[in-house]
């Protein structure tokens, strides 16, 4: 997952390199996150994730991913070619997440939400790998940072060769056009859906941004401390994310999600407040929000798991990230141009809107009869 965010760690240097406008910049996130979902519809079009054994359709989408970032490095000296090879980049790691989640869903019945979380730890660890890249050496050396992106794919791939299919994976199914028809006839799984949309409206847009936001502070100062700080928003959310997992298996899938999202939501504004704050509050203010705010992302795909038919689970899984992916376009966009209007201090204000909504969404979930089925019983 070091692919998603290559180009986008490494944006200040490209844009200086290559005179990129700020729309420009955006794209080199947004072009991944367009891919994403279309590989996505694609994939679940097709049921690619419950035809395709999940372990080889990860490894041949990681390494797809990772040629696309090494063309960007070696071959590529402007905007249009690399935000081309990013969508494809995009395209391919939609075959990397959502059968990810199927493939360790099937080693766990009684502990998913745990190990789903840990995958999304692992997620979030690698999509913060770029910002360390660069903090470590790869301040003015783009082409570094995406190599050695690149080949933390390609060892990714190799690993997920390695992992067997778990005993609680239901089976290869057969082809059905009415799969995803039927997903969206369910209610549970609609409402949960909801909740991960509205986690997603937040999420991609402060990845991509904190960094913009951090460099803007007079706190913070240098590429390299922004880069550092950045991977730290970033990456300690893998720490939110297996906690939450925990919790959420022990208490309850709504009752996490609502919680996470309550907390990040009300960091979107807080980030205004924090944001020429001494590191002493700069920092501990960061560390809450991202923890908190992918801390409930692995408990909706845990609770579709439970509430989607078994035999089309990774469908589900894939149309659920497709949605959610394509709903972060629109942020990320929206964000940057909120800050050419009111400045870095609040240009994520507006993110809380997601947040208020899924909570809304997962607190509905919870009065339903269905909800029985997360967690053991556990809403």
């Amino acid at each position: 997952m070091a692919l998603w965010f290559s180009a986008t760690a490494v944006a200040p240097d490209l844009a200086a390199a290559w005179d990129l406008s700020a729309v420009e910049r955006a794209w080199l996130t947004n072009a991944v996150q367009v891919g994403f979902v279309v590989g996505a519809l694609f994939s679940a079009a097709l049921t690619l994730s419950d035809v395709v054994r999940p372990r080889v359709l990860v490894a041949v989408s990681a390494w797809l991913g990772a040629a696309a970032t090494v063309a960007i490095a070696l071959a590529v000296d402007s905007a249009l070619p690399a935000i081309g090879l990013r969508f494809l980049t995009g395209v391919a790691l939609a075959g990397v997440y959502p059968p990810g989640m199927k493939l360790i869903a099937g080693w766990f019945r009684n502990r998913r939400g745990f190990a789903i979380g840990t995958l999304v730890g692992a997620l979030t660890v690698g999509s913060a790998l770029p910002h360390l890249l660069r903090a470590v050496g790869g301040v003015g050396r783009p082409r570094a940072v995406l190599l050695g992106a690149a080949g933390l794919a390609v060892v990714g791939g190799a690993l997920a060769l390695r992992v067997e299919q778990g005993p609680y994976q239901a089976p290869t199914a057969p082809f059905d056009p009415r799969a995803v028809r039927r997903l969206l006839g369910n209610r549970p799984a609609v409402l949960a859906n909801l909740g991960y949309f509205g986690h997603m409206w937040e999420l991609y847009a402060v990845w991509t941004w904190i960094p913009a936001y951090l460099a803007a502070s007079a706190t913070v100062g240098s590429p390299r401390l922004a880069s550092g700080l950045a991977f730290l928003t970033i990456g300690v959310g893998s720490v939110g994310a297996v906690v939450a997992g925990v919790v959420a298996d022990d208490v309850g899938r709504t009752t996490v999600t609502s919680a996470s999202m309550v907390v990040s939501g009300a960091a979107c504004l807080g980030a205004g407040v924090a944001f020429d704050a001494p590191l002493l509050a700069l920092v501990p203010f960061l560390v809450v929000w991202g923890a908190t705010i992918v801390a409930d992302s692995a408990q909706f795909s845990a609770a579709l798991t439970e509430l989607a038919e078994a035999e089309y689970v990774g469908t589900a899984l894939t149309l659920q990230t497709a949605v959610g992916f394509l709903l972060t376009t629109v942020s990320i966009q929206v964000t940057p141009l909120v800050a050419d209007a009111v400045g870095w201090r609040w240009a994520f204000a507006p993110l809380v809107v997601g947040p208020v909504l899924g909570t809304l969404a997962m607190l509905r979930l919870r009065g339903l009869p269905a909800a029985r089925k997360l967690a053991g019983g556990r809403r």
